[in-house]
């Protein structure tokens, strides 16, 4: 019987965040927040990353937004979108499933 080995992710969590993080970043002009999960899949990483799509006054309405990036092993864009919007001062009402 072979043993081998599964190689380790190209990429670590946090690059992966940093990646998904700059690839949002350059299709959209809204300020990007920062990731708030990191997931490996089988291709590459699922990063959930928090956006302000709409600055108001006060800002605790501001309206935030969750969107979903799929990069693959090398940090390269795979897809994305928004999952998710909501007002800043909203409750969370649950992790990525419960939308």
């Amino acid at each position: 019987m072979n043993d081998v080995e599964s190689e380790p992710p190209v990429l670590s969590a946090a690059q992966a965040g940093s990646a998904a993080i700059a690839q949002l970043g350059e299709l959209t002009p809204k300020q990007i927040l920062g990731a708030t999960s990191t997931e490996p899949t089988e291709d590459g990483w699922l990063v959930e990353i928090e956006v302000l799509e709409d600055r108001r006054i006060p800002s605790s309405s501001d309206m935030l937004a969750l969107y979903e990036v799929e990069i693959d092993e090398d940090g390269n864009l795979l897809a994305y979108h928004r999952t998710r919007r909501y007002a800043r001062g909203s409750a969370d009402i649950g992790g990525r499933g419960q939308r």
